[in-house]
């Protein structure tokens, strides 16, 4: 079979070229977008693009590509685009740009922010958009953070130029740690980019390949047989019919046998190229080789027109036409030789000012141990310090590796000791732990009991991400303080300072709040500010947010506030980010959402700039629950999916479970609420900690109020009073108290709901947490409301209602309107009572959910009770035969024990019958029961 190699036509592919050329005409109007084109390895995505590419008439075009081993370079893909911007005339000033500004960020001056760098960069690649424009950037699942980052903020531009931004990655390739899993993730979940994906070819459009390769149509055997091989996957079709005799076994096999068709020279170069990865440099490949210039020129060409490479527009730069491609090579080069080559890249590599990270990776595969550590830990620091977290903690990984065994064992704690610090940032908290558990032996094993007690806060703060329940982690710290106990050095004091802080925090966390102000004070007693500030930006963090809890609001506030303001000026990522999540996420649940909408996304955005990981992933849980509360369901529903599918911590999981089962009740999906509400109960119960119990609880309990169950809605609300009375709380407690009133009414009348409201309100008014105090009120009205008294009810349910629409709580807002409209019909008001209830329907059916029924159930049929001319009490069919009948007895003025005479029952039985009437019709006196078997006739 004589045939080229390469498709002359893009084939099943149709539909992506429409689109396409859609997008080119949109931008080309002014209205650009990034669009991702995904896909399998192997599955078209450079030929579509190539396409895109051919018809983009009347464009700037520049396009750059990542290569493995980039993540681990910060700005490696930038720095290409700068190169190509540099060649076009008219791109050429942003060219500079970009490469100056690299460079500045590379030169490590600490007094450019990456927030500056990303929009910096962004800004000068828009300003070289003065006509219509197209960047590509190709294989960004090898991609490193800062190119992600800038190329997002690009994206979002791109809406107001003539720009559209195309990227194509591997679908394949998007593990959970890849840099490009979350970034992607956050951009389609809030649309700022759009996808599409390329499937695999069909049958026939295989043999439509095949037929346009060899320029003819092939047999239908042939055609079966590469289609059975290649499994539809475009690049597998061309290396199999390229391979000529007969169809190989695998895809390696087929380019192995395309190359054994090459000039001797021409494969030698090809198999040296391929340890330089995907992409290499061509000075770098003819250092290596060692055969000159000429020799190399011929090897390229030939390798070019045999389609095994292909050169960028500078010509100095190329690819393998599929990284497929270069690992088949790669994979056939006997060991020694590979280990060789690689020896030679690293020295020409070192000579010619490579980056450290792509040393130390030629270092470690050339086996030459002590150069790729050296290398790996000078590229780790670097990544550290430009809060590339993700390719700090590989390039420890690589350090780890490569140390000699006879490292020193304070060398190795320090390397663990700095890992542990990057994992935990990337949110990776069972490496981070695991490494600060080795850190910790090893300095014991050197009887360095300082550096030892040092660890534990940051170690047991990953062991609270992993579940660790407060009294093991209290355990932990406070076993570390007798390790420095015969010290009063101000060393010693820095680290007792941080010990109690961390103390003072995992108290707060269980809103033990007298427990974490003393260690708290404590801890700032003893602390000088210029000897650790970063403790000190924590400790004012987690004693901002007691006092927040302790109703404190404005001193907490200012303390939190503070914190920032300090850690940013210092230059403290992780303190700022812990600032943000402890202020976001208290708002969050103290009911002020206001500011909770003003520092949850501040907090994100900068936790996602300095690569904070597991504070960005723990603040989106909690906008997530924001915008459930406010009645932004969709929005709510997106951020929690999204924090559950970016986070490898415990609290981040439950935080989004909780508002997935609130969403999940509020849509009447009973049993997917119990799910996710049963599962974030199961995991915060073996923390032991309120905040991560109370609310799946709470959640539970209005499940079973809404499923009628209001003896299980009851046991919920006791087991969420219990919780917060042991520590005095009341900031988890409010939304039980509505919840318990109503299903105490429903169960056993209004003497059970008023015991529990004075219970509950107690607690509520210590803490006077102004977000919950408007529970009370709507309490209130709820029990006056069943009595009969719809004067109080009215004036309360109102008042109610004006406080949850000002503190934005859709929840019981809405709820507190249907409540209305039951007491105004009740009242005779039957005008004012369908207006309240269209204007609850109107909200209820903005979250696109009907008037819950437990608000407007059988027992108590809100349309009839407003129908004009219909009565005060509404005849309930909803009673039993039995109660009917005790009904018309007390109608005809029996006394309980009569009517146990009459109907040979117990007096306690006839007493029971005759409160469930009254929970049924909503009343309080036996006239009102009398009043209601007259309406019946």
């Amino acid at each position: 079979m004589d045939s080229a190699l390469s498709s002359p036509i893009l084939v099943g592919r149709d539909d992506l070229v429409a689109l396409a050329a859609r997008r080119l005409g949109l931008a080309a109007r002014g209205s650009g977008e990034l669009l991702f084109l995904a896909g399998e390895a192997g599955i078209g995505k450079t030929r579509l693009l190539a396409e895109i590419v051919r018809r983009a008439a009347g464009f700037t075009v520049v396009g750059a590509g990542a290569s493995p081993g980039d993540s681990e370079v910060a700005g490696a893909v930038l720095a290409d685009l700068g190169a190509e911007l540099l060649r076009n005339p008219v791109t050429l000033a942003a060219g500079a740009g970009v490469s100056r500004r690299l460079r500045e960020f590379a030169d490590g001056d600490a007094a450019r922010q990456r927030r500056l760098l990303v929009a910096d960069l962004a800004e000068l690649i828009a300003a070289a958009v003065t006509g219509p424009t197209l960047i590509t950037a190709e294989d960004l699942h090898w991609a490193d953070d800062l190119t992600l980052d800038v190329l997002a903020r690009l994206g979002r531009r791109a809406a107001t130029l003539p720009l559209l931004v195309v990227g194509t990655y591997r679908s394949d390739e998007l593990y959970p740690r890849v840099p490009m899993r979350s970034w992607r993730t956050r951009l389609l979940t809030q649309r700022h980019a759009e996808e599409v994906r390329l499937t695999r070819l069909s049958r026939a459009d295989t043999a439509a390949m095949a037929a346009a390769i060899a320029g003819s149509a092939l047999p239908g055997a042939v055609t079966g047989d590469v289609f059975a091989r290649s499994d539809g996957i475009p690049l597998h079709v061309e290396e199999f019919l390229a391979s000529r005799e007969s169809v190989p076994d695998t895809l390696a096999d087929a380019v192995l046998a395309r190359a054994f068709a090459l000039s001797e020279p021409a494969r030698e170069l090809a198999g040296v190229a391929s340890v330089l990865g995907r992409s290499f440099d061509l000075d770098l490949l003819t250092a290596i080789t060692g055969d000159g210039p000429a020799a190399v020129d011929d090897g390229l060409r030939e390798l070019s027109d045999r389609f095994f490479v292909q050169a960028h527009a500078d010509r100095s730069t190329f690819d393998f036409r599929h990284a497929l491609i270069r690992d088949a090579l790669y994979a056939d080069l006997a060991p020694h030789r590979r280990r060789e080559l690689h020896a030679r890249a690293a020295a020409a590599a070192v000579e010619a000012g490579f980056p450290a990270a792509f040393v130390s990776d030629q270092y470690e595969r050339a086996a030459l141990r002590e150069p790729a550590f050296a290398n790996a830990m000078e590229a780790a620091r670097s990544a550290a310090e430009m809060s590339a977290h993700r390719e700090a903690a590989e390039l420890y990984r690589r350090a780890q590796r490569t140390a000699a065994e006879t490292m020193p064992i304070e060398t190795r704690a320090a390397l663990l000791t700095a890992l542990a610090a990057e994992l935990a940032a990337i949110d990776d908290n069972a490496g981070a732990s695991s490494a600060y558990a080795e850190a910790y032996r090893l300095r014991m094993s050197l009887y360095d009991r300082l550096a030892a007690a040092a660890l534990v806060p940051d170690w047991v703060a990953t062991r609270h991400l992993l579940g660790a329940g407060l009294e093991e982690r209290a355990a932990a710290l406070r076993g570390a303080l007798p390790l420095i106990a015969f010290r009063d050095d101000s060393a010693a004091q820095e680290v007792r300072g941080n010990i109690h802080a961390a103390l003072a925090a995992a108290y707060m966390l269980d809103r033990r709040l007298a427990e974490a102000i003393e260690d708290g004070e404590f801890a700032r007693s003893i602390a000088v500010e210029d000897c650790d500030r970063a403790m000190r930006c924590n400790l004012d963090a987690t004693l901002g947010s007691v006092l927040l809890f302790a109703g404190r609001l404005d001193e907490g506030t200012q303390l939190l506030e503070g914190s920032i303001t300090r850690a940013q000026g210092w230059r403290f990522e992780g303190q700022t980010a812990r600032g943000y999540r402890m202020i976001g996420s208290s708002m969050s649940v103290l009911v002020e959402y206001a500011s909770a909408l003003r520092w949850l996304p501040e907090g994100i955005a900068y936790a996602e700039r300095v690569e904070q990981i597991n504070d960005r992933n723990y603040l989106t849980a909690h906008l997530a629950h924001v915008r459930w509360a406010t009645g932004d369901w969709l929005g709510a529903e997106s951020a929690a999916r999204q924090a559950v599918a970016d986070s490898g911590g415990i609290t981040t999981r439950i935080t989004a479970l909780h508002v997935l089962g609130f969403l999940a009740m509020g849509r009447g999906a009973v049993a997917t609420a119990t799910e996710h509400l049963g599962e974030a109960a199961s995991l915060g119960s073996g923390m032991r900690e309120l905040q991560r119990v109370s609310p799946a609880w709470w959640g539970l309990a209005e499940v079973a109020l809404v499923s009628g169950d209001h003896a299980t809605a009851v046991r919920r609300c006791e087991n969420g009073f219990e919780a917060s009375a042991r520590v005095r709380d009341a900031a988890y407690l409010f939304p039980y108290v509505i919840t318990g009133v109503r299903a105490h009414l429903a169960r056993a009348g209004s003497t059970a709901a008023r015991e529990w409201l004075g219970r509950t309100a107690e607690l509520l008014a210590e803490r006077r947490i102004p977000g919950t105090l408007g529970a009370l009120t709507h309490a209130r009205g709820l029990i006056h409301l069943h009595e009969g008294q719809t004067g109080k009810a009215r004036s309360e349910l109102a008042e109610a209602a004006r406080f949850w629409t000002g503190r934005q709580r859709f929840w019981e807002g809405t709820a507190a309107l249907v409540d209305q409209s039951r007491c105004a019909a009740r009242s005779r008001r039957p005008g004012e009572a369908a207006a309240l209830l269209a204007t609850a329907r109107q909200a209820y059916a903005g979250v696109g959910v009907p008037v819950p029924g437990y608000l407007s159930s059988p027992d108590d049929p809100i349309d009839s009770a407003i129908a004009p001319g219909s009565p005060a009490l509404p005849a309930l069919p909803a009673l039993s035969p039995r109660e009917v009948e005790v009904a018309h007895l007390v109608a005809a003025g029996l006394t309980n024990r009569e009517i146990a005479a009459k109907l040979v029952i117990a007096p306690k039985t006839a007493a029971a019958h005759v409160e469930h009437i009254r929970t049924k019709l909503g009343v309080s006196r036996r006239a009102q029961i009398a009043a209601w078997v007259a309406t019946l006739g």
